[in-house]
């Protein structure tokens, strides 16, 4: 049995834990006005749903997003039409709103898709499993070393405009790799694994330092959350071992629609996040592109990442709650909900409340019943009645100047 001796003795000795998350060191890459990695803080991204030819209805999809939140906008650019389109959107949205960080998503043999696209548009996307597109041959049986090297040199030399152009131009380049579109010759060489997905991205690095240019940014995407985990921190591994800093963007792929899409988009993103791993991010859903920067914003705020929204603690009701703790809830959601930098808690009973809300700005206890308690970090304020308690609550809220009306 522990005596009071021992267990000061035990927590004197007890290691002091830090919870922060310690962000990976990377080097900065602008986009547009908006700096990726270095530190800054993890940058949301998204993209329009829109057909790029449609010139208004992509400024107004972009308009909609950036509004909301979203920081950096992808638009897709299949063609030398979509391309010459973005020129016209840029402008426009310049005119009716406002300059906005945007990134042009290239793919099958894009050369000179990008290099038109890079003079409109802040950062190009490319995808180096369909960048220099290589119809597979169904009767080969592997590929040798000359091969190899044979395909590897056409990349560069497909690359390379596009690099000086972006390196002239002070633009960055996405090396989007895609675990579903691996180029034939990697998937010979490594297999449909997380090693191909790092060793693709690697060799589009490597041309681009070769030119000297590095505003790069990374991302080692899949549909398969144990995939993508395994490729990022493979990635980030290789890149410690060949010193490089290089930020990475992080997203599962085709996670789907409704609750699983955001499950499955918070566990991969979240645990890379966790480890320090990630310096912007994309939760790719099935539904309209509004509904991602919500899931972004929680994921970033749940790990103390970026506080752009009330945060709510709450209790999950017991037989000792003392009054509606869900319809509470709701009511000092609705109240507070347009203020930011703030942890409000809404306890049902005295037993653990004022214990595990302890580190909120403002907390709501129910103490006895038909009355609750309003507390000020760990000290109790004033105890109300039940109906006067939201009111109250906000009233605390103004004395301290911490209010703004919505």
């Amino acid at each position: 049995m522990k005596t009071l001796e021992t267990s000061k003795l035990l927590k004197s000795s007890a290691p002091e834990f830090n919870t922060a998350i310690h962000r990976r060191k990377t080097c900065p890459v602008p986009v547009g006005d908006i700096i990726i990695g270095e530190g800054y803080p993890v940058v949301v991204q998204s993209m329009i749903n829109e057909d790029t030819l449609n010139i208004d209805g992509s400024v107004t999809a972009i308009r909609r997003l950036h509004e909301i939140g979203c920081e950096i906008i992808r638009v897709t650019v299949p063609s030398m039409a979509h391309a010459k389109a973005l020129a016209e959107i840029n402008k426009k949205l310049t005119q009716v709103y406002q300059r906005v960080p945007l990134v042009a998503d290239v793919h099958h043999n894009g050369m000179r898709i990008a290099l038109e696209v890079s003079r409109h548009v802040d950062k190009v996307r490319i995808n180096p499993g369909l960048y220099v597109f290589e119809k597979p041959n169904p009767t080969r049986g592997e590929y040798t070393q000359a091969e190899f090297d044979e395909i590897g040199e056409k990349i560069a030399d497909t690359l390379k405009p596009l690099v000086i152009l972006l390196k002239k131009q002070g633009k960055a380049m996405r090396v989007g790799v895609n675990h579903g579109s691996l180029a034939e010759r990697m998937l010979f060489t490594y297999g449909d694994t997380p090693e191909g997905m790092v060793e693709s991205a690697l060799e589009f690095i490597h041309i681009c330092e070769s030119l000297d240019f590095h505003r790069i940014i990374v991302s080692l995407k899949s549909s398969r959350v144990p995939v993508m985990l395994a490729a990022y921190r493979l990635m980030v591994k290789r890149m410690d071992d060949l010193g490089m800093d290089y930020p990475l963007h992080l997203g599962v792929t085709e996670a789907g629609d409704g609750e699983y899409g955001r499950i499955k988009s918070t566990v991969g993103i979240g645990t890379l996040l966790a480890e320090g791993i990630g310096d912007t991010i994309r939760v790719s859903l099935t539904e309209a592109p509004e509904k991602e920067i919500p899931v972004c914003y929680n994921i970033l705020q749940s790990l103390g990442l970026r506080k752009t929204m009330v945060e709510y603690i709450a209790c999950p009701s017991c037989g000792r709650t003392l009054f509606d703790l869900e319809k509470v809830l709701h009511k000092v959601r609705e109240a507070t909900k347009h203020l930011t930098g703030l942890d409000i808690a809404v306890m049902g009973c005295i037993v653990n409340g004022p214990g595990e809300m302890s580190d909120a700005d403002y907390g709501y206890v129910g103490k006895q019943a038909g009355y609750i308690s309003l507390y000020r970090g760990r000290e109790e304020i004033k105890k109300v009645p039940e109906d006067r308690g939201v009111q109250e609550l906000i009233e605390l809220i103004k004395i301290d100047g911490r209010w703004v009306d919505p």
